[in-house]
């Protein structure tokens, strides 16, 4: 994994101090915390990071770059693992439920509380932490009075990692739910609650069930996805939490190629300008300090810094007169599977939608044209969550183009590059032969040696073309509209180049193909490509250069074991089986790390997505996962084995889960789970 250099700060305003503590909460429980604070006898404010992902282990080498730096420039800057996880008390629950929530809320006014804090309080996060610092604001906790949110969704539903379109996330359902199996069963540490870790994992363990359960049971846009967004009212549905409930200042940033960068669209345009603002950059799913590509990497802990200090300090700096939306615009550029850094620019927009956006429509042009994709498009379509690994970006589209029906529109040599900003979208006038099926909409940027680089995409369950909320089979034999949005993007197409738009019905594995879609008929006649583009302006954007704190110490190391190809795609010319294999571990993840208190923690994992030419329903995915935390001097050798396949009949999914965990060579825990959940929509 390539990464770019990163400052690293010694000499901070504020010497500081950590210290872990057990904050309590209403019901008796205690959740673990790690506490950084600046060395002073002023109450300072709090900056809070709540998720389940291990503090002791899982996230340290992350925290140990920021919470120590937000120390040593006056906040008490809290790492805090939900309930059920890591040496937290309690038992795993289901991800962002009440429970959760209500934690999370106690922790804001238990922060607020303490003599050493101000009584002012900010919440941050990426990913997981980032949707509970939004979904805690709309219960807007008095204390509570900052955000910053990275890489998040507001629509669980829609912009998760569960359905896209109306339709299953083939790359997301049964491998998230099975990595979220595999660390919900790991246990606490002995280090630090002592010897009652064996008890509290057992209890976990009684607790702990697959998630595909609850998440393939819930098809459509229903009660159970409303309830647990901030995005209300989505295609008219209502819902329980809005952004009109939201009065914390919100900083919200995304990444171009972070499958959730439409949530700071959504933020900048529907919360109140004089507390909201937006960035999004070229990176993957990752905080913009951390040098993962693709970059460049900004001052990411310099930015948020300004935003603390005038919310949470009254500091009088300027930051609310920044841009509503400072956004990278990548210049044309080949396909590759990483980049360094990106080429562009970045651009600030007054208001969203920006006055300098305007909506061109470019019809399509030909003759009716049979759209039956073969049911391995979508192989070359990169990892649905990129983190910054060597192989996680879409590569050459021309495979994936000669699988579609494509739409080309030239850029004329004179004059300068086409440049969008936003949410591209289709009109596809479609004639169907079945009452099911999807339909996946690319643009890509084609350069005159014919190469495709992908620049954003978008699909669509044609049962969902009214709304989320409901399934409406497809009328057979006639002529329907379907219309829908491609995700936000930032590109600039150059002169000479081709804007393609490229129609498929399939797109596995991201798609979970429909078990009768044979295609569909598409008239170009009744259809077109509307682009979001952007009128050139010279922008004097500038983030200052990375920096974080002493990253965990001389005594971490890692030790890799046998690499595996990241992404590895496996024909089987005699049977037509196509297979990808993908090594799902990120971050500070994979192989052994040796953390500085003594803990060894590795990690092994495949996912498998599988499909053959005869027809969808071959479609099946699975998850592999085996953790190993071992304490030498303490005798303590921990193994968590978790398997999770998902298959599907004309009828149902078919889900199969197995949990074995081990004390040194005994069996303490063997548990399987074997489900049937119709198909009602998804």
């Amino acid at each position: 994994m390539t990464k770019i250099r990163t400052r690293i700060r010694t000499d901070f305003p504020y010497e500081t101090r950590q210290v872990d503590v057990l904050i309590p909460m209403p019901d008796g429980k205690e959740l673990y915390a790690r506490v950084w604070r600046p060395l002073t006898d002023e109450p300072v404010p709090a900056l809070l990071e709540y998720l389940p992902y291990r503090l002791t282990d899982g996230t340290a080498p992350r925290d140990r770059q920021r919470h120590p730096w937000y120390a040593g420039h006056g906040y008490a800057s809290v790492r805090v693992d939900i309930r059920g996880h890591g040496n937290s008390d309690g038992l795993p629950g289901d991800a962002h439920d009440a429970t959760e929530l209500a934690d999370g809320v106690a922790v804001v006014n238990w922060l607020a509380e303490q003599e050493w804090c101000s009584g002012r309080v900010g919440m941050f996060g990426l990913g997981w932490g980032g949707y509970d610092a939004l979904r805690i604001a709309t219960l807007a906790p008095a204390a509570l009075k900052a955000v910053v949110t990275v890489c998040a969704t507001d629509d669980r539903y829609d912009d998760g990692p569960h359905y896209l379109g109306g339709s299953v996330l083939g790359a997301g359902m049964n491998a998230w739910a099975g990595t979220l199996l595999a660390f919900a069963a790991r246990p606490p540490d002995p280090q630090y609650v002592g010897e009652k870790w064996r008890e509290q994992w057992l209890e976990r363990l009684e607790a702990v069930r697959p998630f595909t359960h609850t998440w393939l049971a819930h098809q459509t846009r229903d009660d159970y996805w409303r309830h647990g967004s901030v995005r209300a009212g989505a295609d008219g549905e209502g819902g329980a939490a809005d952004y009109a409930s939201i009065r914390a200042a919100v900083l919200a940033v995304g990444g171009r190629h972070d499958p959730y960068r439409d949530t700071v669209l959504r933020l900048v345009e529907h919360l109140p300008q004089d507390r909201v603002r937006g960035i999004i950059g070229p990176w993957p799913h990752q905080y913009p300090d951390r040098g993962l590509p693709p970059g460049p990497a900004i001052g990411f802990l310099q930015e948020t810094l300004r935003w603390w200090d005038h919310h949470l300090k009254n500091t009088d700096n300027e930051v609310m007169a920044e841009p509503l939306l400072r956004s990278w615009i990548s210049d044309s550029h080949p396909p590759a599977t990483v980049y360094e850094e990106l080429p562009g620019r970045w651009v600030a927009d007054p208001a969203w939608p920006s006055p300098h956006v305007t909506p061109v429509t470019y019809a399509l042009q030909g003759a009716p044209v049979v759209v039956a994709s073969p049911q391995q498009t979508g192989l070359d379509a990169g990892r649905f969550v990129p983190f910054g690994g060597d192989a996680d970006l879409p590569p050459d589209q021309r495979a994936e183009d000669a699988r579609s029906a494509c739409f080309d529109f030239p850029v004329p040599e004179s004059g300068g590059p086409v440049e969008i900003l936003g949410r591209p979208s289709v009109r596809l006038a479609l004639r169907t032969t079945a009452p099911t099926g999807q339909v996946v909409a690319r643009l890509c940027d084609v350069a005159p040696d014919g190469s495709s680089t992908l620049v954003t995409r978008g699909a669509l369950n044609l049962s969902a073309r009214y709304a989320r909320d409901r399934a409406v089979e497809a009328p057979i034999g006639e002529w329907e509209p379907y219309v829908f949005e491609l995700a936000g993007t930032g590109h600039a197409f150059a002169p000479g180049h081709r804007v393609r738009l490229a129609v498929s019905s399939t797109y596995w594995p991201w798609i979970w193909p429909q078990p009768d879609a044979a295609g569909f008929t598409l008239d170009p006649a009744g259809s077109a490509l509307a682009l979001p583009v952007r009128t050139r302006t010279e922008d004097a954007v500038e983030f200052e250069e990375p920096e974080q704190s002493e990253p965990l110490g001389a005594g971490f190391s890692r030790t890799l074991e046998e690499p595996r190809p990241p992404r590895l795609i496996v024909r089987d010319v005699a049977t037509g089986e196509w297979r990808l294999e993908v090594d799902p571990r990120y971050g500070d993840g994979g192989g052994t790390l040796v953390h500085p208190d003594g803990l060894e923690y590795g990690e092994e994992a495949l996912e498998t997505y599988t499909i053959d030419e005869s027809g969808p329903l071959s479609a099946r995915t699975r998850s592999d996962w085996s953790i190993r935390l071992h304490r030498p001097e303490l005798a303590w050798d921990v193994r968590i084995e978790t398997h999770s396949e998902m298959t599907c009949d004309a009828d149902a999914f078919v889900t199969s889960d197995e949990v074995i965990c081990k004390e040194g060579e005994e069996i303490v825990f063997h548990r399987t789970w074997e489900k049937r959940i119709p198909r009602t929509a998804g």
